[in-house]
């Protein structure tokens, strides 16, 4: 009776992350008759990665992208863990967490990754980075406490340097937060601050490629740098960073600038767990799985997303792109490779299918390569398929409404209303 009971319970699946990759995975599993799937995340919410920068402008709220993970996995039978991982027993298949212990027959991280500082740790206190719902909210405070700044600042000098940011990482955050930066100082900097008006400072981009957004076509490298330009950012390519110190950012070039805000968009790398193997690990800290996604070397322990590298599809020998595409794919074809172990069936090899990329720099254009860059859309098209693709990755209606609203006020007006500074305030504030 004992061995009946063993062999009919279904199979535990611990999700370590609840991003692309890891909610596309566990609700392919939802209702599973063979798998208990449990998603543990340091937060209590999913949010859309990719618009991550318009909450840290101002542009949106944090909850037009957030959704909570216990609303999500209602009626589906996927249970929700809040915790952060401290340790993983691969002999024991048990994940100890901050606040307890799971046991695993299958663990799978989906954990994505972190702001990649090349080596150079003292970056990070000094710079704002954006991989994050706390990271968009730091930056817009960070953005609009210097603004304040900015005017009340009666030595030119000091307020140019205030009104100075330099934003490093020429992919497609960096060129998304230089256009909205550049549109902000454009329509609404007057407006709100009349004290700044004709006030010197610019916003700069700089990349270490010859181009900005290199992994797109010719096209979209060419209409970043004009609109980009035509907004007043300086565009700095082959440059790289050599140190940011009190204020002055050198770059490789010998030239610097005095800047109070530098915006880190250079790299990601993965995050790393205590006691997966280093061997394990390959290039920029990623898993190394074979072609069903299992880490190599490691019993009943699988990689999805950004965290793994997987060399095995032909045409991505060096790793797929650490993108949402690739992630939800990947979530997507590990859990039906589960359904077919569970019935006996092969598995399948994972093959990224490339959709294309795309980029909207300021408010009126967008660059959309798709089909492997055979088709290219740029201008108000490429603003539209945009929109389109971003609004329908939202995952509910809910996100999709409020998303929608607000940039149809922002679009039409010009503005937007969320320039707040929120700070979590002492338990003993008595202010009023």
């Amino acid at each position: 009776m004992e061995t009946s009971e063993k062999q009919n319970r279904k199979k535990h699946i611990v999700v370590v992350g609840g991003g692309f990759a890891g909610l596309n995975f566990a609700k392919k599993l939802s209702n599973s008759k063979y798998y208990q799937v449990t998603v543990v995340d340091k937060n209590n919410f999913n949010y859309f990665t990719p618009l991550l920068y318009q909450v840290a402008t101002g542009f949106l709220d944090p909850a037009s992208i957030s959704y909570p993970f216990r609303m999500l996995f209602r009626n589906k039978e996927i249970n929700f863990r809040m915790g952060e991982v401290k340790h993983v027993d691969t002999d024991k298949q048990l994940l100890s967490l901050d606040n307890g212990n799971l046991s695993y027959d299958y663990l799978v991280f989906a954990a994505g990754s972190k702001t990649n500082f090349f080596g150079n740790s003292g970056l990070k206190e000094k710079v704002i980075s954006l991989k994050g719902i706390n990271d968009a909210l730091h930056m817009r405070n960070e953005l609009l406490k210097t603004l304040e700044k900015a005017a009340v600042e009666q030595n030119p000098k000091k307020r140019k340097e205030l009104l100075t940011i330099v934003i490093v990482g020429g992919g497609a955050t960096g060129v998304e937060v230089a256009g909205v930066l550049a549109e902000m100082k454009k329509y609404i900097l007057a407006k709100d601050y009349p004290e700044l008006k004709n006030s010197e400072g610019a916003i700069y981009i700089v990349d270490g490629q010859d181009e900005l957004l290199a992994p797109m076509s010719e096209k979209s490298h060419k209409a970043a740098y004009d609109v980009l330009t035509k907004l007043g950012v300086v565009v700095k390519l082959q440059t790289l960073v050599s140190s940011y110190e009190d204020g002055k950012i050198t770059f490789s070039d010998g030239q610097f600038l005095n800047a109070k805000t530098v915006i880190w968009c250079a790299g990601v790398t993965a995050n790393v767990f205590d006691g997966i193997p280093k061997g394990s690990l390959v290039q920029g800290n990623r898993m190394s799985t074979d072609e069903f996604n299992q880490v190599i070397g490691i019993k009943n322990i699988y990689a999805i997303g950004d965290i793994c590298l997987q060399e095995t599809d032909a045409a991505y020998p060096k790793g797929h792109p650490q993108l949402a595409q690739p992630a939800i794919q990947q979530g997507r074809h590990l859990a039906k490779n589960f359904l077919a172990m569970a019935k006996g069936r092969a598995l399948k090899p994972f093959k990224y299918f490339d959709k294309g990329d795309m980029a909207i720099i300021g408010r009126n254009y967008a660059v959309a390569d798709l089909l492997k860059h055979k088709v290219h859309f740029g201008g108000f098209i490429g603003l539209l398929s945009w929109l389109f693709i971003h609004v329908v990755s939202l995952v509910n209606y809910n996100n999709k409404i409020k998303t929608i609203y607000s940039w149809m006020v922002a679009y039409l007006t010009d503005d937007q209303h969320l320039r707040m500074i929120f700070n979590q305030s002492p338990k003993n504030d008595k202010s009023i």
